[in-house]
């Protein structure tokens, strides 16, 4: 990979000021790429992620606002095209996780879940799309997780989510590879990062004992994924489900 692909880029992260998005920031500044980073409501974070940016060569803006809704989704793709015009690339790392038994769900769990989770995925894809496609020119990836593809009784609205996601992203690579959009779902295991820390320790050293690497994924490690997904190396890539597990998920061939 050049070290001047992403050079220039504008790439939108939801989810950018922490955990796997700001792992893929961090590697994307080096290449002197525009991101616009999307947040929440924790300011403090993101400053501190527009400074890491910022001191490894590359710009960036924070760019508050919530995905779930096609509103608060418009809205940061609006600001962050005031920064740094077209989108060229998206990637899709805000979610949530609240693990219950199956039976203690309750309607507004499930809303909350999946308003967020696949809403979100699906309001943000199509924030951006119609530029992309007038362009000739979109990199998109999306983030599912290993509990779309198995089945999860403590997770069953963040598991129906995520299964959601794999399925947005076929079918919208089918529509507009045409186009020369390309998007691809990123399917990580667990992965030190503070949804992690929703499981008990118990859940966590289960998790660790059913992986063949035997320990827990690190946020620039499943980066590099997306990234890789983002790039020219995977240019004859679209609508695929790409696991990053350590083995405990193994899609069959």
């Amino acid at each position: 990979m050049s070290e001047s692909e992403f050079s220039g880029r504008h790439v939108l992260i939801t989810g950018g000021t922490r955990g796997i998005g700001k792992a893929l920031a961090d590697s994307l500044a080096v290449d002197r790429a525009r991101l616009s980073l999307n947040y929440v409501s924790r300011a403090e974070d993101a400053a501190t992620a527009v400074a890491d940016v910022e001191a490894a060569g590359g710009e960036a803006v924070a760019v508050a606002g919530d995905v779930s809704t096609p509103e608060g989704a418009a809205a940061i793709v609006s600001g962050a095209r005031e920064a740094f015009g077209p989108i060229d690339m998206l990637v899709n790392s805000a979610g949530v996780s609240r693990p219950l038994p199956a039976d203690e769900i309750t309607w507004e769990h499930w809303k909350n879940t999946l308003s967020i989770n696949l809403d979100g995925t699906f309001s943000m894809v199509y924030a951006v799309k119609d530029e992309m496609i007038e362009r000739q020119y979109g990199r998109i990836v999306t983030v599912s997780s290993i509990a779309g593809l198995r089945e999860r009784e403590n997770q069953l609205p963040y598991s129906t989510s995520k299964a959601g996601v794999i399925a947005l992203t076929r079918c919208a690579a089918q529509a507009w590879g045409r186009h020369n959009v390309r998007i691809n779902c990123l399917c990580p295991g667990l992965t030190e990062t503070e949804m992690a820390f929703t499981l008990s320790p118990e859940a966590h050293a289960e998790i660790i004992g059913a992986t063949p690497l035997g320990r827990i994924g690190q946020p620039a490690e499943v980066a590099a994924v997306a990234r890789f997904l983002l790039s020219d190396q995977s240019s004859y890539m679209t609508g695929q489900t790409v696991v990053s597990s350590g083995g405990r998920v193994m899609l069959p061939g």
